[in-house]
């Protein structure tokens, strides 16, 4: 973390240890980290967790589910500090970016690296207190959540790379768990990546008309006129490939049940997307939260159903 003197106008020459400083300066850490949107948590935890009941066949460990919670929190906040950093020169030339703290000058980069350090090893300190196998994976999660700001100025996909970082934690679910990461952990996986590429497709959509301006790649922009369709493909396998991991889990009716009134739930999105309206498109985006509770539900129900 970085530190800087009494003096609230922040330069590149007044980093010194001032612990007052740093204590003056969390609102706009908070705010960096995305501490009052939640969203993201959420989107990252709900695979996590889902990970963790079918691994313990629904009983998951509560110091090891704790750790995933805290782990969750910390590396998003972690991966919004680092997203915010590799995209400080176009965020101000975004309308929904413009007003981060480091698109209009409140922080500086140097002190978004320090945010994304200490979170990083929070988190990472946590880890080691699961299996090596875990601590091994948790390597790989890091390096995705690196790499990911930096995809779009490359790909017109990063939303994969997104899909595998927010889905890492399900391989790490079921090494911390069971010790190992059996071809169900890979399935669930695949469809987490599957989900990303549904829920930041949308996102991309309200971005979609400045991201052309300034250059930035996203999948709304490569899948164009065919956006709607292409989501609704993607919603509908990964509903398939949820079906397949609850016959693989042996689950029943509470989960297939879940599974079905996610369905609707994804109906839901695409009428929130039809006319591609930026506001709309987001929401459809924010609520991707209830179709991932929702299937948690239909899991924790069915295990409970099933004991």
């Amino acid at each position: 973390m970085l530190y800087a003197n009494n003096n609230q106008q922040l330069t590149p020459n007044t980093y010194k240890i001032n612990p007052k400083f740093i204590w003056q300066r969390l609102p706009k850490y908070a705010k960096l980290i995305r501490f009052d949107r939640p969203i993201g948590t959420f989107l990252l935890m709900w695979p996590a967790l889902w990970a963790l009941w079918f691994a313990s066949s629904g009983q998951p460990n509560w110091t090891t589910t704790l750790v995933f919670v805290m782990g969750v929190i910390l590396m998003r906040s972690a991966g919004c500090a680092i997203n915010d950093y590799a995209d400080r020169n176009f965020d101000c030339k975004v309308t929904r970016t413009c007003h981060r703290p480091l698109a209009v000058g409140e922080i500086q980069p140097k002190e978004a690296i320090g945010v994304f350090l200490t979170l990083s090893l929070i988190a990472f300190a946590l880890v080691l207190t699961q299996n090596l196998l875990t601590v091994l994976l948790s390597v790989i999660a890091l390096l995705l959540t690196m790499i990911y700001p930096f995809m779009k100025r490359f790909i017109h996909l990063p939303q994969l790379i997104l899909g595998a970082a927010f889905g890492w934690a399900v391989p790490m679910a079921f090494a911390a768990t069971t010790g190992t990461v059996p071809n169900l952990a890979w399935w669930i996986f695949a469809a987490t990546i599957i989900w990303a590429l549904v829920y930041d497709t949308q996102y991309a959509m309200v971005d979609r008309a400045d991201d052309l301006r300034i250059g930035i790649k996203s999948s709304a922009i490569l899948f164009g006129s065919y956006d709607r369709l292409i989501i609704g493909i993607l919603q509908i396998l990964m509903i398939t490939l949820l079906i397949i991991i609850g016959k693989l889990a042996s689950l029943h009716s509470a989960y297939f049940t879940g599974i079905a009134m996610a369905t609707g739930l994804a109906g839901y999105q695409q009428y929130l997307i039809w006319n591609r309206e930026p506001s709309a498109c987001f929401q459809a985006f924010l609520h991707n939260n209830y179709f991932g509770m929702t299937i948690f539900i239909g899991i924790v129900l069915d295990y409970i159903i099933m004991q």
